[in-house]
């Protein structure tokens, strides 16, 4: 059973910077894997924000474009979530997701994912 932990987040003022990592055990053959982040504010719906495939693409919402980039290590069986120019509207719960099949075609903020951490809280502040 593959677990996911996440760490890092935090509060920060608008436009700040805040960094998440997401580190998986248990899972062999991690580098095939499809790897993303989702968030959920308080009385919305989750909402995917970005994945990145076994090849190192990528996909956003793009709310995030050019805010937030999505980085993976192999070897350390890790993915991060660096994210800068922070706003109010990023405030929510951020989880870590995955799935074994990492090729692009099956790895997308859309997909469905198996297997959830248990989530860190980002809070920007006006």
């Amino acid at each position: 059973q593959v677990q996911l932990v996440e760490s890092g987040g935090g509060s920060v003022q608008a436009g700040g910077s805040l960094r998440l990592s997401c580190r998986a055990s248990s899972a062999y053959y991690y580098f095939n894997y499809c790897m993303a982040w989702f968030r959920q504010a308080p009385g919305r719906e989750r909402e995917g924000v970005a994945a990145i495939d076994n090849s190192g693409g990528t996909t956003y919402t793009d709310s995030v474009k050019g805010r937030f980039t999505i980085s993976r290590d192999n070897s350390e069986k890790t993915v991060n979530l660096q994210m800068n120019s922070l706003k109010p509207e990023d405030t929510a719960m951020y989880f870590c997701a995955a799935h074994r099949a990492g090729s692009s075609a099956y790895c997308n903020i859309g997909t469905e994912f198996a297997y959830w951490g248990q989530g860190k809280q980002v809070t920007v502040s006006s």
